[in-house]
């Protein structure tokens, strides 16, 4: 993917303005759209989900071997056996990092995804093209495809943070949805397998429920 990093970084800035909305102050101890989520639970989510990246570059280099690209990353770091099942202790526990990281109100929460973007910013920039990390599950990934593992958390829970406090979702940059719908689609082809991802694609008479559900 062409700049990603820029891409990335734009993506970042519309995520901060969709936390900034007063909304999301108004509603921050409610319910969010999703199951067992409250809007600061999400909002502190959507910011670690970011902040991932300032924390891997922190890490010594990992040698260049086994490395594994944004489809297989997401493959290998979400068990299927609990995938979707909300009270999952995965899930359980992504829940309350959320929490953890919003524990401070909804001020603070903005102020640190502003650092956190100053802090992108000048990484980044820094990092040569062949740079990797390690990353969940003791993964190693080069960093422009963590990025868009990145990217598919932005924008998916910048649309779940839009519809938990009845606000338009942002039109999003188009290269950060090519990345994410793609590398979603790629995810459904390991997982499932081609021949039916092209069905629920094409043929709903045969296709099989749930295919492309695949985070």
């Amino acid at each position: 993917m062409p700049d990603v990093r820029a891409t990335f970084l734009a993506t970042l800035r519309m995520a901060a303005d969709v936390l900034a909305r007063p909304e999301v102050g108004a509603r921050w101890h409610e319910p969010s759209a999703l199951a067992e989520f409250s809007v600061r639970g999400l909002s502190g989510h959507l910011v670690r989900a970011a902040g991932s990246v300032d924390a891997y570059l922190d890490r010594e280099e990992p040698p260049d071997h086994d490395v594994v690209d944004q489809v297989r990353y997401y493959a290998a770091a979400v068990g299927r056996s609990e995938k979707f099942d909300v009270d999952a202790p995965l899930h359980q526990a992504i829940r309350q990092r959320g929490e953890d990281a919003a524990s401070g109100g909804w001020e603070a929460l903005r102020a640190d995804f502003e650092a956190l973007i100053t802090s992108m910013t000048t990484r980044l920039a820094a990092e040569p093209a062949t740079r990797r990390v390690r990353v969940y599950q003791d993964l190693v990934i080069t960093l422009d495809d963590y990025l868009v593992t990145r990217l598919i958390e932005l924008v998916v829970h910048i649309d779940d943070l839009c519809v938990s406090v009845g606000v338009e979702p942002p039109p999003l940059p188009a290269p950060a949805m090519d990345a994410a719908i793609a590398t979603l689609v790629g995810i459904a082809r390991v997982q499932r397998g081609d021949l039916a991802v092209l069905r629920a694609l094409t043929r709903r008479e045969r296709a099989h429920e749930g295919v492309l559900h695949v985070l």
